[in-house]
């Protein structure tokens, strides 16, 4: 192994427009190599280092469906079972159709909808149904009860017929919640965190912590600021522009006690890493800790999707990929462009940190960035070519 090509993408990127990166590969288990490039503190030229702690965002749905599937391994949820059972405000929902009307729901939403993002639900939280549960609590919602507010509000479409990008993993951390009897940041902590050694990860920090993050940025190449905005905007093609500070908070919490299962945790890469790691060897971390089973671990990563619903998974660095319990999978290495493993899984972030698992060959890469615009149709696709080169020398 020769991680030279890795290292001179992570010294490109930052050279390019990303402010600073971090990653950690594992091969069986063992981390062969780690790497920073850039800044953490453009301002203050301060370099990244391996301690610092990054929002990784939707790479948190990777621990979410796993500790979902702890629970499933023990017999105490199938698939398909009604997501009514757990939240009962789910029971009778509507569907909105093409010309605005309500038309109820012909089949209920199922826990296999909430992992492979079928339910029908969007990730609008600024709906009447959160705005009054806000106003009535201060401003701050527990977890359950914050994830029920979507069954106040209509479907996109007929749970099971689209995939769509939701908040559907929050509301399967609520079920996790609801089934184990546990607040879900405790229950993750010590069914995943605790036996894997991952002391650097938490889904909510104190301002101790504060001075342990990277910053988050914006790139730029106009005078707006507006957040949402800049986040909707393709900036690949410009030439030129400059980095915007956005601090180094997540701004879509529900205040400290609710906890995001689709973009909650915080943490550093080699933390992380060792989840991945854990995965990629089949669900048995690196002192043997077993977090999930081999065959449990293969269901995750095994397509969900019939062949008329992938179109939906229409994203450019998706090409190549199905979606099994939660992660992308790869089912097609032409049409990926890809030279490593059928069924390679993971996710990405809303500000750059990526997951990647290959349980074929014992090997996992985290890689993670601060960049709320983060480029994944350019960087994720390469970041996944140059590590398997790597590997190969």
């Amino acid at each position: 192994m020769d991680f030279t090509l890795l290292k001179d993408l992570m010294d490109r990127l930052t050279a390019w427009r990303i402010p600073g990166n971090s990653v950690s590969v594992c091969l069986n288990g063992k981390e062969v190599f780690s790497y920073q490039s850039g800044f953490s503190d453009l301002e203050n030229r301060i370099p990244m280092t391996p301690d610092r702690l990054f929002n990784i965002y939707s790479c948190s749905k990777v621990t979410t469906v796993t500790a979902a599937l702890q629970l499933y391994e023990r017999g105490l949820f199938l698939l398909d079972d009604p997501l009514y059972d757990f939240l009962p405000a789910y029971r009778e929902m509507y569907v909105k159709d093409e010309n605005g009307g309500l038309t109820k729901a012909k089949n209920p939403i199922t826990l296999r909808h909430l992992f492979t993002h079928t339910s029908g639900l969007t990730y609008d939280m600024n709906t009447p149904a959160f705005n009054e549960a806000q106003a009535k609590n201060g401003g701050e919602l527990p977890t359950v009860m914050a994830m029920s507010c979507p069954a106040s509000d209509p479907l996109s479409f007929e749970p099971g017929t689209h995939w769509q990008y939701s908040m559907s993993h929050d509301v399967l951390a609520a079920v996790v919640e609801v089934i184990s009897g546990k607040r879900f940041s405790d229950y993750v902590r010590d069914n995943i965190f605790l036996p894997l050694g991952m002391n650097d990860s938490f889904y909510h920090t104190s301002p101790r912590d504060d001075n342990r993050f990277a910053q988050q940025y914006m790139f730029v190449d106009s005078d707006e600021t507006d957040l949402g905005k800049l986040q909707s905007a393709h900036v690949n093609a410009c030439s030129g522009g400059r980095h915007v500070n956005y601090g180094i908070h997540r701004r879509d919490s529900f205040g400290p006690n609710f906890d995001s299962g689709g973009a909650g945790i915080i943490t550093t890469v080699s933390d992380y890493s060792k989840l991945c790691a854990a995965l990629a060897c089949k669900g048995r971390g690196a002192a043997g800790e077993v977090i999930l089973s081999p065959g449990t671990v293969d269901l995750l990563r095994t397509n969900q999707l019939p062949a008329h619903i992938l179109p939906d998974l229409n994203w450019p660095q998706m090409r190549g990929y199905g979606y099994g319990l939660g992660v992308r999978t790869m089912i097609d290495k032409a049409l990926g462009g890809t030279t490593g493993s059928l069924g390679e899984f993971g996710w990405g972030g809303a500000a750059g940190a990526t997951v990647l698992c290959d349980a074929e060959m014992g090997l996992s890469l985290f890689y993670a960035h601060h960049m709320l615009n983060p480029q994944e149709a350019y960087y994720q696709p390469r970041l996944r070519n140059v590590l398997y080169a790597c590997i190969g020398r």
